[in-house]
């Protein structure tokens, strides 16, 4: 049975009403890692190389202080800096606009080692144990070693939270080996 318009767009109308709004995306990387003094997340360590049956370790890290040129200090001693365009630490920049699925960006760390960073999904939704995050963006991120082996991260962020999933693989000819996993287990951001 069709319809009458005015009938069909009052359903439409409902039906809109009634869903859950999208999450909006922040237009800025510091909406996906939000950087304060006081800011915690504790991640679980699920790496595939963990024995059967161990309990997942966990890590805390909470930023303790500003620096004077404006990096946000870690409790592992870690640095981060939101510029308009990136987010990123002393060495490398991690999380670049525009979020668009192939946007692509480098970050030389030595003579010898340039990283490849790329965005690999936008408006994915994560399930860890802190929650259900919808909006995320994945970024993917390649080194070359000196053998041949390409080394991947893969760092999942969501908006208003900041790292969620943490993923490492060793891609030999062709195959990648899972070695890190870590999920974001709980988080406390100053709003």
């Amino acid at each position: 049975m069709r319809l009458p318009p005015f009938l069909a767009a009052a359903a439409l109308a409902a039906a809109c009403a009634s869903a859950p709004p999208a999450p909006e995306r922040p237009a800025a990387p510091a909406g996906y890692w939000p950087l304060a003094v006081g800011n915690t997340w504790t991640w679980l360590d699920e790496s595939p190389a963990l024995p059967t049956g161990a309990k997942a370790a966990s890590r805390t890290v909470r930023i303790v202080e500003r620096t004077p040129d404006g990096f946000f200090k870690d409790s592992t001693g870690a640095e981060l800096r939101a510029a308009p365009d990136c987010i990123q630490d002393r060495m490398r920049r991690l999380l670049c606009v525009p979020f668009e699925v192939g946007n692509r960006w480098t970050s030389v760390v030595s003579v010898s080692s340039t990283e490849r960073y790329e965005i690999a999904a936008v408006g994915e939704t994560v399930s860890v144990p802190a929650g259900r995050f919808q909006g995320c963006v994945r970024v993917r991120a390649h080194n070359r070693a000196p053998d041949g082996t390409d080394h991947v991260l893969e760092m999942t962020y969501a908006p208003g939270v900041g790292p969620v999933r943490i993923e490492t693989f060793a891609v030999v000819e062709g195959k990648a080996a899972p070695q890190v996993r870590a999920v974001l287990a709980s988080y406390q951001v100053g709003r």
